[in-house]
């Protein structure tokens, strides 16, 4: 297997890429192809790991400031040159923590959409309290959305679903701004008809407190709100956690013995609920596998990424969507 690897996109440089790469390459047998300033990356690849590296050299970068559109015509950018090795069929994947914009755009046009597929979709992982994840989609690929992309998107999320929660029955939701089938504005309304007749698994509107609370494994949203609830989480997640050093900081000698001796069980709630634990967000409905990562992605979460694409290409998520396509 061969997955490129946008070497120089992310936030913090190179470092944490590689050392993900590096990681992952420990655990599973692949080629990485590395996509970026060779002077740069080769020397912080030790030489044992050689072997398993290819090296694409490229100068440009696309800063996450610059406008997506540029991306289409800097044909020696890190980006490019990633989406063009997938499209010639020299790669299986593509992994990018840069750009997540220039990302998408690229891998749309050049790649193209599985055919019926309206609009390809960013699905992202949320913590629940049942220790797993719901799938939230699309979380900032579509801004405006028709009920027959929504309609997609559910489609789409049901088979990755099945894929990394390893579930046959995936429940579906459909966010809304209330339980009731009445609830809604007129495009997740038309969305509810189309879900409700097609999949027996839909279990109907879904609230933003709802996806926390597991109670289905696929919620189905348009990319404006789906970004806003995922930036939205973050910022609460990050909030709370800041707070309750703040409290401890603040608190006497009996109440830190306390939160020292918690600490195992702070530790495993960082975990479930840190987005390196997953790594990055497939871009579903594109003739390809493409995994965006944060533009903050440590080295874990870069590992994570590359292990994600690996699960998606081993279960050809690609083919079983074209399935369902048939089947729905």
């Amino acid at each position: 297997m061969k997955i490129a690897i946008d070497a120089m996109g992310g936030d913090f440089g190179p470092t944490p890429i590689i050392k993900g790469v590096i990681k992952a390459l420990d655990k599973k047998d692949f080629t990485a192809y590395l996509i970026g300033k060779e002077d740069e990356i080769r020397p912080l690849i030790p030489q044992k790991y050689l072997s398993k590296i290819r090296f694409i050299n490229s100068d440009d970068v696309i800063k996450m400031e610059e406008n997506a559109t540029q991306a289409l015509k800097r044909k020696e950018s890190t980006i490019y040159k990633s989406i063009e090795l997938l499209k010639a069929g020299e790669v299986d994947g593509v992994v990018s923590a840069g750009h997540s914009g220039a990302t998408m755009s690229l891998a749309t046009l050049k790649l193209g959409r599985i055919k019926g597929i309206k609009r390809p979709a960013i699905v992202t992982f949320m913590p629940t309290i049942k220790r797993s994840y719901t799938l939230v989609l699309d979380v900032g690929a579509n801004v405006d959305c028709e009920a027959i992309h929504l309609y997609q998107f559910g489609l789409m999320g049901e088979v990755y679903a099945k894929v990394v929660l390893n579930k046959e029955d995936v429940l579906i939701g459909l966010l809304s701004n209330g339980e009731e089938e009445s609830k809604g504005n007129s495009i997740t309304k038309e969305t509810f008809k189309m879900l409700k007749e097609k999949f027996p698994n839909f279990k109907g509107n879904v609230e933003g407190n709802d996806v926390f609370k597991g109670v289905v494994d696929v919620v189905v949203t348009d990319g404006f709100i789906g970004n806003i609830f995922l930036k939205t989480s973050e910022g609460a997640a990050e909030t709370i956690g800041a707070l309750i050093k703040d409290e401890i900081k603040k608190s006497g000698l009996l109440q830190k013995i306390g939160a020292m001796l918690l600490k195992p069980v702070f530790r495993g709630v960082k975990k479930i609920t840190d987005y390196a634990e997953y790594g990055g967000a497939p871009l579903l409905g594109v003739n390809g596998c493409v995994i965006i990562a944060h533009g903050k992605s440590n080295e874990k979460a870069i590992k994570n990424a590359i292990f994600q694409a690996i699960k998606y290409i081993e279960n050809d998520v690609t083919e079983k969507i074209k399935e369902s396509l048939k089947v729905h």
